[in-house]
């Protein structure tokens, strides 16, 4: 239908092609818009074109002038007046250099040469005395006089500035252009210099002075731009100063030229008028900022620069307009040439410079330094705060974490080999600190309107501390912390305002809560003796054990607690630390900061003797446990609740001090255990959350390191100690069972089944076989293995490996191999025996691939629960956690050695007497090796001066150079299977019992406790308390050969036989023989038999075969037993036939017993007949 209609035609007559009303509209208006622009366009092109003809009609004027100008000073041979020199010289003169030079920023030739011409001139009519001639004298004439002076003054003024930026000495045609330079700086000085106008007289003096303060302010003024030119033309000097004037030949002039330069920098602070705080900021934005600053001038200078009129105004500007300064120091980067984040900001030169004026080192005097006479203190440490934390900032923004060697070379100069770092050195030396703390302890040096206290130092030196670690990449903050820490003194000022705020209000409450009625004060329960039992005890042993004193407290501690009715852990937790960082103050951060970056420095070279014995270097043991509580708070609370960014630094300071304290108390204890465990006890998440929380965020971040960790995670991987041991064994247990899972998804073969690893073991040769087929598997090894034993007669051993056999085979290998005759390994000195790589087997062929192999061998059995029975020295634990080994940690390994070295460290003789040099002695098979603890140790004598260079160098060999290849071949074996993550979560001494399960003793009533009994066998029955009461009077290591024999393995599981996976179990097995049979002898043939893979205790029919013997004697499990039968009849006289029977059969069961080992030993004598014995 709509095809049908016809074509609609407009009854007013429009055609069928006109446009709608609002299209017609905005036609309109492009047309309008465009007749517009091009009325602008026109007016545009004719404005170029006037200001283009007025240009070259001004520059063709210029040019002109300039011919005739030449020409009247050509041929002028009457003497020069001040008028003529205003009117004639000066008003044809400003035009064409406006016109041909100023504007265009370009000197031509014989622009430079009329210039010189006329400030020769000027310069002579300036050093006139007579008034008619001297053209300063305008300044005091007419006024229409007075006004054409300024104004002209003025203008060469900014003619002079605009000389002085565009001055460079490296342009070897540009020595007229010096000299030109030269000439204007001597006139702008003598112009603004009240004592270069020599024709002036007493009457107007004032109208003089005025007229010079006028142009010395204008010439400061942001319009003239006298700063940024000076920045310029100084930015453009070599350094040092001479070093580049010599082979330039003009030494005079530049000479003058610089020091024209700073006379009018500082020329307003010598001026008393209202803006020197304009003056001041400027020169602190734009000169304090130049990078060796104080290099490029000549030394004559410095003294000026640094005295106290021109340090005090900066100071005093930067502290009240900070914001400010900083921003317009910050735009300052903008105009740099290069555009790498890793260019030292401006600010950080202002902080370097500042340091150089307000210090000064005389290479004549003993004194190494000393700061700037008249110097304000309290302004000087303010102003290096704020500087600091501006340049910190800007490490932080630009992620500025270390400088790198090409950002190095930046920071040098460029015909020195001083360095950035050089220019903060002051900081790093003794006579500064001591300065400082002399005005802190003696306020009454400084001036009335001055303060300095601890903090306003502490925060100085934290700043200091963080700057020097970001900047020096090889020794870090190293020279400031061994001043600091070896001061005496000052670590316990510092400790004193922290233990005031965070111990004084604590001791007060307890003090009065607890004396009313238990007569105990905190310090009694902290020290853990109450003070009319406290005694004092010599510290004894204190290289390889626990001395009775600290025994004493630890336990005492929690004793005290509970008789007051108060939580141990309540007591070490710090309540005003709970917020973390964020609940501190700014002064009490840096305070923190500062304190723990030193005491863990001083940590590192304190021996245990001066920590444990003196306890006056610095602190007593009451002190260090309150650090540790101080800094165990802290630092759990601060990572849960995540760390800013602005907290890092003092968390990295806190948690690596916590940590040597932690190391050492693991290594000789001085704090209770619920100090450690105290931050954590009311808010520790589940272990499952902690463990899967911890496993992904260390997955994340193995990909992806930008990505923000978890307050969790930090916990678990800075401070695990604040979870109980048992509890961080289960979240080890949980992360490997989180793993096992995650593989069996990933198509991986986990438990044992048909596609399991098989191995064939020759029991002669365990560990070659084990070499050979299980080293090249690497992470694979976590998959389930199959063992078959071949007996040493070469015949294959009968039985079904369902885990029992492997267990078997780990124990067995590790025995073997870890033990000393094989050469692998070898035991410390101590008396704990401990297993340390032989470096003697260095020189094996494949002695490293041997040791990573038994790496993996611990891993896997780590990784599946199996205790082994060795442990290994606290040095090379340390090595396998990924941690640095020091001084005292050589008395676990060598302690005859650790003890000739402290005898070196306190020898009050000359120790160049012992002989000693700077060389080891190893013994290596059949030859003895040389080594230098240092390039050319041979030939350096060990004396005063570095025996304690000595001592480190010797423990550092010792502890970690020594066995470094062999601890890293078996990390990574073990790290095949283990996660290192994982076993971070332990100490060293943790570690071994994770591996060995602590006690070489089996806890029977746990035993008992979590025994199942299958086959018709109770908890009651008369057979099963006898056998518990005959395994309770085992010896202990009886009792490990039963769980050898039920379990494949010697030691109890590591949190108890809760955990032993299956449940140890004693099954019992129907017999179809009367009782009387097996005094004939035909049951005697059933002897008690273990199914390792489940853990259980039961009965098999099989006969002995001597063939299959592993050697293990019966005479520990039968010397009870069989007593004599009145012996036995006297313990069990209760019953006669009990009395009777017993006997008869341990003596058939003895008989049977001598001849057969522990694999086939059988107990079914005392335990399938239990219907036999009458109740009691």
């Amino acid at each position: 239908m709509d095809r049908l209609r016809k074509q609609q035609v407009s009854l007013r007559g429009a055609s069928a092609k006109e446009i709608t009303r609002d299209a017609l509209l905005e036609k309109v208006a492009q047309e309008r818009e465009f007749r517009n622009y091009m009325r602008r366009a026109t007016a545009a092109s004719l404005f170029i074109q006037r200001v283009w003809r007025r240009y070259i009609s001004m520059k063709m004027t210029a040019v002109h002038l300039q011919e005739e100008w030449r020409e009247m000073v050509d041929c002028h041979s009457v003497s020069i007046s001040k008028v003529w020199i205003s009117n004639n010289l000066l008003r044809p003169f400003l035009f064409f250099v406006t016109t041909l030079a100023i504007r265009g920023r370009k000197f031509e030739d014989r622009d430079i040469d009329c210039m010189h011409i006329c400030f020769r001139i000027l310069l002579e009519s300036i050093n006139s005395s007579d008034p008619q001639r001297n053209f300063c004298t305008l300044a005091t004439s007419s006024v229409e006089e007075q006004r054409t002076w300024k104004y002209q003054a003025k203008k060469l003024i900014s003619l002079c500035v605009l000389i002085l930026s565009e001055c460079n000495y490296s342009d070897k045609e540009g020595n007229q252009f010096v000299v030109l330079t030269s000439m204007a700086m001597r006139f702008v000085v003598s112009l603004t210099d009240l004592k270069s106008w020599k024709a002036h007289n007493g009457i107007t003096l004032q109208d003089v002075d005025n007229a010079v303060k006028d142009l010395v302010w204008y010439m400061c003024s942001k319009k003239i731009q006298l700063y940024i030119s000076i920045r310029k033309y100084l930015s453009k000097l070599d350094v040092p100063f001479f070093s580049q004037t010599r082979r330039a030949g003009h030494t005079d002039d530049r000479f003058l030229i610089t020091t024209s330069a700073i006379t009018l920098a500082l020329r307003p602070f010598n001026t008393d008028n209202a803006n020197l705080q304009f003056a001041a900021e400027q020169y602190c934005v734009l000169v304090l900022t130049i990078p060796w600053f104080t290099q490029r001038l000549p030394a004559v200078l410095l003294s000026a620069i640094k005295h106290k009129s021109i340090l005090s105004p900066c100071f005093r500007e930067i502290l009240i307009s900070k914001e400010r300064v900083l921003h317009d120091i910050s735009n300052l980067k903008n105009l740099e040439r290069s555009s790498s984040s890793k260019v030292l900001p401006p600010v950080g030169w202002a902080l370097a410079n500042v340091f150089c004026l307000a210090t000064r080192a005389d290479s004549n005097s003993k004194d190494p330094g000393r700061f700037t006479q008249g110097l304000d203190f309290s302004s000087f440490i303010r102003v290096v705060i704020v500087l600091s934390e501006s340049l910190l900032t800007y490490f932080e923004e630009v992620e500025w974490t270390q400088i790198d060697n090409d950002s190095l070379a930046e920071l040098a100069l460029e015909h020195s080999s001083m360095l950035y770092i050089d220019l903060l050195k002051p900081v790093c030396q003794h006579w500064h600190l001591m300065k400082l703390l002399t005005l802190v302890n003696d306020p009454s040096i400084l001036k009335d309107d001055e303060k300095c206290e601890l903090t306003d130092v502490a925060y100085y030196y934290s700043c200091m501390l963080r700057i020097f670690t970001i900047l020096n990449p090889v020794t870090g903050s190293m020279q400031i912390l061994n001043m600091l820490s070896f001061t005496p003194g000052f670590l316990i000022n510092l400790w004193g305002p922290l233990e005031q705020s965070f111990f004084a209000k604590l001791s007060i409450t307890s003090e009065t809560t607890f004396s009313s009625n238990n007569h105990y004060t905190i310090e009694d329960l902290r020290d853990g003796i109450p003070k009319k039992k406290k005694k004092w005890v010599n510290v004894l042993n204190k290289i390889t054990g626990k001395s009775q004193g600290d025994l004493l407290h630890i336990e005492s501690v929690n004793n005290l607690s509970t008789e007051i009715g108060v939580d141990p852990s309540d007591v070490w937790d710090i309540e005003s630390l709970r917020k973390g960082p964020e609940g501190l103050t700014v002064d009490l951060s840096h305070l923190i900061h500062l304190f723990c970056a030193t005491y863990s420095h001083l940590l590192l070279v304190i021996d245990d003797i001066e920590f444990y014995e003196k306890q006056q270097v610095p602190f007593t043991l009451e002190q260090q446990r309150r650090i540790a509580s101080m800094l165990n708070t802290l630092v759990y609370n601060a990572l849960s609740h995540n760390v800013s960014r602005q907290n890092r630094p003092l968390m990295d300071a806190a948690a690596r001090c916590l940590r040597l304290l932690y190391e050492r108390d693991c290594r000789h204890q001085f704090c209770p255990p619920d100090l450690w465990l105290s931050p954590a006890k009311r808010n520790r998440p589940p272990i499952a959350v902690a463990a899967r929380t911890h496993e992904v965020m260390s997955a994340n971040l193995r990909s992806d390191d930008s990505l923000v960790i978890s307050s969790m995670h930090s916990v678990i991987t800075t401070t695990p100690h604040v979870f109980p041991f048992e509890e961080r064994v289960q979240m080890f247990r949980e992360l490997i069972s989180m793993d096992k899972v995650s593989r069996r998804m990933a198509g991986e073969i986990v438990g044992p089944g048909p596609q399991a690893v098989e191995v064939v073991i020759r029991r002669s040769h365990i560990v070659d076989d084990g070499f050979q087929q299980l080293n090249s598997l690497g992470s694979r090894l976590k998959s389930s293995i199959h063992v078959s034993f071949v007996s040493e007669c070469g015949l294959p051993e009968a039985g079904l490996d369902y885990g029992g056999l492997s267990k078997e085979f780990l124990t067995d290998i590790a025995k073997a191999a870890f033990s000393p005759d094989y050469g692998l390994f070898t035991q410390t000195s101590t008396s704990d025996r401990l297993l340390i790589p032989n470096s003697a087997s260095r020189s094996s062929d494949n002695s490293i691939q041997m040791i990573e192999f038994l790496g993996r061998i611990v891993g896997k059995a780590l990784y599946e629960g199996i205790l082994l029975d060795y442990s290994f020295s606290h040095v090379f634990v340390q090595k396998l956690l990924g941690r640095y080994s020091f001084i005292d940690e050589l008395s676990t390994l060598d302690p005859e050695l650790y003890k000739n070295l402290m005898y070196v460290k306190h020898y009050d003789g000359d120790v160049k007497d012992l002989s000693l040099d700077f060389t080891v002695t190893e013994e290596l098979p059949g030859k003895r090796h040389v080594v230098e603890l240092k390039t050319g140790g041979k030939d350096v004598s060990v004396t005063n001066d570095n025996k304690l260079q000595y001592i480190y160098a010797m423990a550092d060999y010792k502890l970690n150079r020594q066995v470094l290849p062999l601890s890293n071949a078996f990390c990574r074996g073990l790290t095949d299977l283990i996660s290192p993550s994982w076993l971070r979560l332990f100490n060293a001494g943790e570690f071994n019992q994770l591996l060995s399960g602590g006690n070489h003793d089996i806890d029977v009533d746990d035993l008992r406790n979590n025994t199942q009994y299958t086959g018709g066998y109770t908890e009651g029955s008369r057979t099963v308390k006898l056998f518990w009461e005959v395994i309770r009077e085992f010896e202990p290591k009886e009792r490990c050969m039963l769980m050898k024999f039920v379990t494949s393995c010697s030691r109890a599981p590591l949190l108890g036989f809760k955990h032993l996976q299956p449940s140890f179990t004693i099954h019992k097995v129907a017999c179809d023989l009367p009782l009387w049979a097996s005094f004939g002898g035909q049951d005697v043939d059933r002897l008690p038999s273990a199914s390792t893979c489940y853990n259980t205790l039961k009965d098999i029919r099989q006969k002995f075969d001597p063939a299959c013997s592993d050697h293990y004697s019966l005479d520990w499990f039968l010397a009870l037993l069989c007593k004599t039968p009145s012996t036995l009849a006297s313990d069990h006289d209760s019953s006669l036939s009990y009395s009777i029977t017993m006997p008869i059969l341990f003596q058939s069961f003895w008989k049977q017993a001598k001849h057969t080992t522990l694999r086939d030993f059988k107990l079914s004598h005392i335990m399938v007949h239990d219907d036999v014995f009458p109740p009691t």
